[in-house]
């Protein structure tokens, strides 16, 4: 059976991806660190793992298999997601896959040079989380969610 895991710490999709999952009858587990309110929704189970670095990221890449849906920003975790064959996605909606992973994480690793090289230099931190991108997201995981569920 198809599962939809999140990777439950700072994402911003969490009520979406349970109206979509609950809507198609899926499975839903949310995967944290702490501080997640638990649902009513019998169809989502909420783990809390321990303290430490990358603890979410391991329980749900040591769980996840061919046919699931993952929703994670880390990329390493979307690679080894992707590399077990599940569908990976952004909370922006942006597709991880076979095809693009690589990049992927040779431009985190980049961007992680470069900011170890001037660790006075700009901050980053990323563009805002828009209603756009909610919008994407929604679109990509029904049509993830429906993908999966053909087989």
């Amino acid at each position: 059976m198809t599962t939809l895991y999140v990777d439950g710490d700072a994402c911003p999709v969490k009520a979406e991806a349970e109206r979509v999952a609950t809507r198609h009858k899926m499975p839903m587990v949310v995967v944290a660190n702490g501080g997640l309110r638990p649902s009513t929704n019998p169809l989502v189970q909420i783990v809390t793992v321990a303290q430490g670095a990358d603890e979410a990221d391991k329980w749900i890449a040591e769980r996840c298999d061919a046919g699931d849906i993952v929703i994670t920003s880390d990329i390493p975790l979307a690679a080894k997601c992707v590399e077990a064959g599940a569908r990976v996605l952004r909370p922006n909606g942006e597709a991880f896959t076979a095809a693009n992973i690589g990049q992927q994480l040779a431009m985190r690793d980049l961007m992680a040079d470069l900011r170890a090289a001037n660790p006075l230099g700009a901050g980053g931190g990323g563009k805002p989380f828009s209603k756009a991108d909610r919008s994407r997201f929604l679109d990509a995981l029904e049509r993830e969610m429906r993908a999966a569920l053909r087989g």
